[in-house]
Order: structure tokens, then C-alpha cells, then sequence
């Protein structure tokens, strides 16, 4: 039984875009510490988590068709270790359960709210501006948001410069991380902001990105 379940549970993780979704959980838990106690913030943590697995989940399913096309085999869905069936399933019990935790976690209503917006903007994206020029805008809301939802729960505003730095940092990963699949994209006619552009200008765009985002960190925490 094990050997059937093992190789899904790692295709669940790897169509969850493990090493991403693991980083804006960490950088959800950190934040929330700063609101919250260690107890909250793990709880608002496992809300995100939730919610970032039906992002992941949704992009493989969306992308399915032309990842087989490219012959993508380091996807579960193409390698055969998940099906079409079980993403489906699971991203109806994450959802369920991203609203449930988020509304019993301190986010709240007005934090669940926020979280969700921010998910309807990620489910944008995979479902059709990824293919549009206007494929930053995603990562400009769903992560401009974030710092939103947790702050607001707590009952104040989230620093200017935290705001701009997650929305700078998450846009210039936008950038980057399409370097990879750049070429098939075009084929397919998947043609976001970066591929209009170009992976030069790609990678110059996610550079003055990073910059400004470190400089935005940087100046707003050092007292002259």
C-alpha cells in the first residue's frame, strides 16, 4: 500500500512547487511573528500553506495540456505519478480547509478576505494572464496583499516598506522563474511579460527588481 502511496504524496508536493510554496509559508510565519504569538502565527502559517497548495495544484492541472505537448516528464502529471483526478480532488479539500483555517486563525473575516483576494489573483494567472503582458500584475497584488492580511488582522497597517519590498522581490521572481521554460513558452504562444521581452531584459528587469527591493529594505531600516 505504501508503495502505491509514497510516489503521490511526492507527486502532490513536486505539483505543489514545493521549494516556492515552503518560502512564502517561512516568510508568512516570520511576518506573523512580528503580529502574533509563535501559536497564531503557525496557525496563520497553515492557512497560507493550504492556500499556496491550491495555487501550485491549480497551475499543473491548467498547464497539464502543454506540459505534456513539451514532453515537461519532471511534471507528476506528465510522469504519470498523479492524476488528473486526484489534483482535482485535492485542491477542492485545500480550499475547504484554507477557508476554514484562515477563519478560525487570527486572520479573521477581513484577514480571510485579503487571503483569499490574493488567491483569486494567483488562480488569475495560472488560469490566463500568465499568457498576457499583464502576467506581473498577479504577483503585484496576491503578494502586495499578504503583508495586508496579517496586519490588518491584528488591527493596524503593514509598513510602506514591507509592502513594496514583497510586491519588488516577488515580481522580480516572476522574471526569473520563467527563464527555464522561456522557449517552449513562445512556442506555445504562452506569452506573459517576460517572454514579450525577452530573457535578457528578463533577467536585467528582475535584477533592478531585486535591487530596488534590497535598497527599499535597506534605507527604510537604517537610521540616518
Amino acid at each position: 500500500m505504501s508503495q502505491k502511496i509514497w510516489p503521490q504524496v511526492v507527486g502532490l508536493l513536486k505539483a505543489a512547487h514545493f521549494g516556492p510554496t515552503v518560502l512564502v509559508v517561512g516568510i508568512t510565519f516570520v511576518l506573523a511573528l512580528t503580529q502574533f504569538s509563535i501559536g497564531d502565527a503557525a496557525f496563520i502559517a497553515l492557512a497560507f500553506l493550504l492556500g499556496q497548495l491550491v495555487v501550485g495544484w491549480t497551475n499543473d492541472l491548467v498547464d497539464f495540456p502543454r506540459d505534456k505537448a513539451a514532453m515537461r516528464f519532471n511534471k507528476p502529471l506528465v510522469a504519470g505519478n498523479i492524476t488528473e483526478l486526484t489534483l482535482r480532488i485535492s485542491i477542492a479539500i485545500a480550499l475547504v480547509g484554507a477557508l476554514i483555517i484562515s477563519l478560525l486563525s487570527p486572520l479573521g473575516i477581513d484577514g480571510t478576505a485579503i487571503h483569499f483576494l490574493g488567491l483569486l489573483s494567483a488562480t488569475a494567472y495560472n488560469v490566463k494572464l500568465k499568457s498576457t503582458v499583464f502576467s506581473v500584475v498577479p504577483y503585484i497584488f496576491s503578494f502586495g496583499s499578504l503583508p495586508w492580511a496579517i496586519y490588518l488582522a491584528s488591527g493596524s497597517r503593514p509598513p510602506t516598506w514591507i509592502v513594496l519590498g514583497f510586491i519588488l522581490f516577488a515580481s522580480a521572481f516572476h522574471f526569473l522563474n520563467v527563464l527555464k521554460d522561456m522557449e517552449s513558452d513562445i512556442a506555445q504562444q504562452v506569452m506573459g511579460l517576460p517572454q514579450v521581452i525577452g530573457r535578457k531584459k528578463s533577467i536585467v528587469t528582475a535584477t533592478i527588481l531585486a535591487v530596488l527591493g534590497i535598497v527599499d529594505a535597506v534605507v527604510s531600516n537604517t537610521v540616518l
